[in-house]
């Protein structure tokens, strides 16, 4: 038997959600993407160009990493390196440990050197990690068409600027 405040809880559920709805808003076709257009004028769409930045390697501004760990921006120009193999990669003639602080670049992280399968540290780059520009990419100098307000929360003080992955892979895991 349905007693009278079943029914009251029912009704007061029913308005909530009719109001909820009756006072939904709509959008017009240019204000649902990010072109500012309408759906189908597609085929009159150009996309800015990207403004990747030129300057030489070591010559650029490095970029703040955007969240603890995150694989770091390439601040500078790629051209010509990124077609890269296990035997062929241009990233390495600055970034390896034992070269990068010589010509001022941002060191490939212990991470790197260790296989995650087997759980040891390698005395190469692990050939899981070959392909740089899976995790790296060019920093573009466009706008953004989305305005960003993460604001990140580094715990260690270079962590801005380096990689503490490794370190704490598994924190937390018991």
């Amino acid at each position: 038997m349905i007693t009278q405040k079943k029914v009251i809880a029912l009704l007061v559920a029913g308005i909530v959600i009719g109001s909820g709805c009756a006072v939904s808003q709509t959008y017009s076709e240019e204000e649902l993407g990010l072109r500012k257009v309408d759906l189908y004028s597609e085929k009159n769409v150009v996309a800015d160009n990207t403004a990747y930045s030129t300057a030489a390697a070591g010559e650029s501004k490095v970029f703040e990493r955007s969240y603890e760990n995150a694989p770091p921006m390439i601040p500078h120009d790629v051209e010509g390196m990124l077609d890269m193999s296990k035997d062929n990669n241009a990233c390495l003639g600055c970034h390896l440990p034992e070269v990068a602080e010589a010509v001022k670049a941002t060191p490939i992280p212990k991470s790197h050197f260790f296989d995650m399968r087997t759980q040891k540290v390698l005395t190469e780059l692990s050939q899981a990690r070959f392909n740089c520009s899976q995790c790296h990419a060019p920093q573009s100098n466009n706008e953004p068409l989305v305005k960003n307000e993460f604001k990140p929360d580094f715990r260690a003080k270079d962590a801005q600027s380096r990689s503490h992955l490794l370190d704490s892979l598994n924190e937390g895991v018991k």
